[in-house]
């Protein structure tokens, strides 16, 4: 899954959408055999198991958000509310895995804040799934990005559409530069799925 400058390109090579989410279904419900099951329980926590997914290990925080660019981005905000509510808290060791440079960290307030940077240099950010109701951040350059997830709750945890700036965004990424421009980016919370 780290071709990050190609999803498209490795889609494909899975034989196109549909197929790439069922390789990413297996790939985050495997489980593991007798003999390992112990094992794999002793470090799920440690290493925030889910499948074969380990999300301690920084280089695979992008896979979450690969469903975005399938038929099943609904699948994202799943997994971001799992991982967001099971791999970390408030306590000594609130952080699953090992926080190198602060990546752990980096990725939690990414996606608390629904975005998300599948290909860092791509300059794009995926749109995710939001874990708080509001957030004003304040750019470089002195102007204010507000995020909104209206009707977050417990059971609303995907999204339905997004705004930004008042106009629906049918894109599943937003870019640096309009994030750079400021304003505010709206997030429509539901129950169901898209």
């Amino acid at each position: 899954f780290a071709p990050q400058q190609d999803i498209e390109g490795l889609i494909n090579l899975h034989g196109g959408k549909a197929d790439f989410a069922k390789m990413l279904d297996r790939f985050f419900s495997a489980k593991p055999d007798a003999e390992e099951s112990a094992e794999h329980l002793k470090y799920s926590r440690q290493e925030g198991l889910i499948g074969q997914y380990s999300h301690g290990n920084e280089p695979s925080h992008h896979i979450a958000y690969l469903y975005k660019y399938t038929d099943e981005g609904w699948k994202t905000a799943e997994l971001i509310r799992e991982i967001t509510t099971k791999f970390y808290s408030n306590l000594p060791a609130g952080i699953t895995g090992n926080d190198d440079c602060g990546q752990m960290s980096a990725w939690y307030i990414l996606s608390v804040l629904g975005i998300y940077p599948v290909n860092p240099s791509s300059g794009e950010y995926v749109l995710g799934a939001p874990q708080i109701a509001s957030a004003k951040l304040k750019l470089a350059n002195g102007k204010f990005l507000e995020i909104e997830a209206k009707n977050l709750s417990k059971a609303n945890k995907y999204v339905k559409e997004f705004y930004l700036n008042g106009r629906r965004f049918e894109k599943i990424s937003i870019s640096h530069a309009e994030i750079t421009k400021g304003g505010k980016l709206t997030f429509v919370m539901t129950d169901k799925i898209d």
